[in-house]
């Protein structure tokens, strides 16, 4: 078995000594990349000099490097799906992929990896597109530096930026997403990572999850989406370090956790949503070292919510720091800093020496009576908001911090 793997391996290295390199240009011997992929052998590598090629349905079905010099044109000319990557070992770097067919029955993308593994997709930049990069079914893959424009304008005709189904262990890093549904969605996929992405001004989400288990995402920012991050029905993932900002309307938020078990959420900054987090029906999740600023709900707790610690973070400034709609509680709050903290600290040790109760009648009786939401600013609520702190009726008696810190926290 040793002399066969040592036999094969040699073959590999020898076909690729032997690879050469075809150039594809107007005035060419070999004018289209649909004719270069043909001409070409396992481990060749294709140069596309800069010029429009008008082509769609290019099939790699090889091990291939394909490298556009000066952003070259790929016009699919909206007849359909522009490249299909179908064998493993592909990379694809350095085209202008515009102009994506628009169907109801397909979801025709610039660029599909169909079937692959050990592929990159890299420093391509895509217009005018249904989906962008859509990866199905395949492993072991890196998706750097690419930048899609879409111009979605509704829902149901508009596809996502990159999108990944049933595939594992991918790297998604450095890409710059705006105007499509989701800016990056993930179904089924685990083992995934998403880093330093900026996901903004899309239709739906900056960023979604199905299914999906295992994954991370850090240092992304997520400004200005429909919503920033949807994370549903999904195990162990792990959100670090990421901005959700601006993310505004009426049924927005910077993240939505629905059936989301074992997570992390550490060092994220929520600022300026109409809800910071939007949580429902997710259990044994840490947050820990996030701020909370200037959002009109930090976090909103649905229900069917246990066994999670609220641990060292910052809430700063929101209209309510925490809504509930239950009177049941089994989560943790201990050592964060409450801007809205107003007890005393005669120890100087650093923590208020009276507990504080994080949620409001007030956000109660908006949770049930939206437009009760005008009568925020006035003496009424300040009133009704000290009567259930002294005496808790409608609001969880044991939703206590009971080491509120005094000093804002920095890590």
């Amino acid at each position: 078995m040793k002399n066969l793997l040592v036999f094969l391996s040699a073959i590999l290295m020898a076909s690729q000594t032997m690879a050469k390199t075809i150039e594809v240009c107007g005035n060419c011997k070999i004018s289209t990349l649909k004719e270069a992929i043909t001409q070409a052998k396992d481990f060749d590598t294709i140069i596309v000099k800069k010029a429009i090629y008008k082509e769609h349905n290019i099939v790699v079905n090889k091990s291939l490097t394909i490298i556009g010099e000066n952003y070259p044109v790929i016009d699919g000319e909206l007849k359909g799906e522009i490249i299909t990557i179908t064998s493993d070992n592909v990379t694809v770097d350095g085209l202008f992929i515009i102009n994506v067919g628009t169907s109801y029955t397909e979801d025709y993308a610039a660029i599909r990896v169909k079937n692959s593994k050990n592929f990159i997709i890299q420093n391509l930049v895509l217009e005018k597109l249904f989906f962008g990069i859509y990866i199905e079914k395949s492993r072991d893959g890196k998706v750097f530096h690419n930048k899609i424009i879409g111009d979605a304008v509704e829902e149901y005709n508009s596809g996502n930026g990159i999108q990944l189904w049933y595939s594992k262990n991918i790297e998604i890093e450095h890409n710059f997403v705006q105007h499509v549904r989701d800016g990056i969605y993930l179904e089924f996929s685990n083992f995934c990572t998403i880093k330093n992405n900026v996901s903004a001004l899309n239709i739906r989400y900056g960023l979604h999850f199905m299914f999906s288990n295992d994954d991370i995402y850090q240092d992304n920012i997520f400004e200005n989406n429909g919503a920033g991050v949807a994370v549903m029905f999904s195990k162990r993932i792990k959100m670090y370090n990421n901005i959700f900002k601006e993310n505004w309307g009426t049924a927005s938020y910077g993240m939505l956790l629905k059936e989301i078990n074992d997570a992390e959420i550490i060092g994220n900054t929520f600022e300026e949503n109409t809800i910071g987090i939007n949580i429902e029906g997710s259990n044994r999740i840490t947050y820990k070292h996030n701020n909370f600023k200037n959002n009109g709900w930090a976090i909103k707790v649905r229900g069917a919510c246990y066994t999670n610690y609220f641990l060292e973070n910052n809430f700063l400034y929101n209209s309510f720091d925490i809504a509930y709609n239950s009177k049941v509680n089994d989560n943790v709050f201990d050592r964060n800093y409450w801007s809205n903290y107003t007890g005393y600290d005669l120890d100087k040790n650093g923590i208020g020496d009276v507990p504080y109760r994080p949620v409001k009648l007030f956000s109660y009786i908006v949770n049930r009576t939206p437009e009760t939401i005008i009568l925020l600013r006035s003496m009424f609520i300040d009133i009704i908001d000290f009567s259930e702190k002294v005496s808790p009726v409608f609001t969880p008696d044991n939703l206590l911090d009971n080491n509120p810190l005094t000093k804002q926290i920095t890590w």
